[in-house]
């Protein structure tokens, strides 16, 4: 089986709107796509500073610019009007996990996919105001920070799924990188993974961005694997013709792991399937 959980209805351009994105129509052409491309497992997981009671957990300024729509109506969209797995792209935020437990809470999740986007107020993967990069030029500490996080999130309980786990390398050769073995960082991280019942998103979105490269390197990916972690697999689409992205790549990378299954979830339960 092929599987994409981690997929936006709602684009990132400016004009995108809750109202224009929920639509049976929209989420129709997802669903044709996906099948054109073998995909049998199809949820959407938008974000969650997107939703005006995110605000409850973190005031942050992007979070209060960006939510707009109402958490609620998305939950009841999905499960009304699609045949899409529901779930959520959650935020670690470091000392808010009682506030973003309250807000999962409650609501029929398939699954809840763990992020992380920003170390303390600046975030790992956005240009301008609020990039990490302009405020910390030294990568060792800007990828032992992420890392750090990493293993806080996976270890916290809030989240069926850590996505893109090396999200801090996104940026490729346009920021600097450490010199040592990037294995030293992904140890800091890796503790917690081990001590956590997450599954471990491989995803395509990388070859999309300046790096070039699927989430988590090979090496970070098999010592998630020998923590005895389960995978996903996901494109994190904000369109249509994301679904899938290069995923012969993606499954090359895991059979050479010998991983031959994929995790997929329903009301927050995890089963394993076989690769298609």
């Amino acid at each position: 089986m092929l599987t994409d959980l981690h997929v936006h209805l709602r684009s990132d351009a400016p004009e995108a709107t809750a109202a224009s994105a929920f639509t049976r129509a929209n989420a129709e052409r997802y669903a044709e796509v996906a099948s054109e491309r073998g995909i049998e497992y199809l949820g959407v997981s938008e974000h969650v500073y997107r939703f005006r009671q995110a605000l409850e957990v973190w005031r942050h300024p992007f979070w209060e610019e960006s939510a707009t729509d109402d958490l609620d109506a998305y939950c009841e969209f999905v499960r009304t009007e699609t045949d899409l797995a529901l779930g959520i792209e959650a935020d670690f935020v470091p000392g808010r996990e009682d506030r973003m437990a309250n807000l999962l809470e409650g609501r029929d999740w398939d699954y809840v996919l763990g992020s992380v986007h920003f170390v303390g107020d600046h975030a790992v993967d956005m240009g301008g105001e609020w990039d990490l990069w302009r405020r910390q030029s030294d990568p060792d500490k800007v990828w032992r920070s992420y890392f750090e996080t990493l293993g806080e999130a996976a270890r916290c309980g809030l989240f069926d799924v850590i996505t893109h786990p090396d999200l801090v390398k996104l940026w490729g050769g346009e920021r600097p990188r450490p010199q040592r073995d990037p294995r030293f960082f992904y140890e800091i991280a890796i503790e917690g993974i081990a001590d956590s019942d997450v599954a471990v998103e491989v995803s395509t979105a990388g070859l999309r961005k300046p790096v070039r490269e699927i989430y988590p390197d090979p090496a970070f990916l098999s010592m998630c694997l020998e923590a005895g972690r389960p995978v996903t697999l996901s494109s994190d689409a904000h369109t249509p013709n994301d679904l899938g992205y290069r995923y012969e790549e993606a499954v090359e990378l895991l059979g050479s792991l010998g991983v031959e299954e994929v995790a997929v979830f329903e009301g927050r339960r995890r089963r394993l399937v076989p690769i298609g």
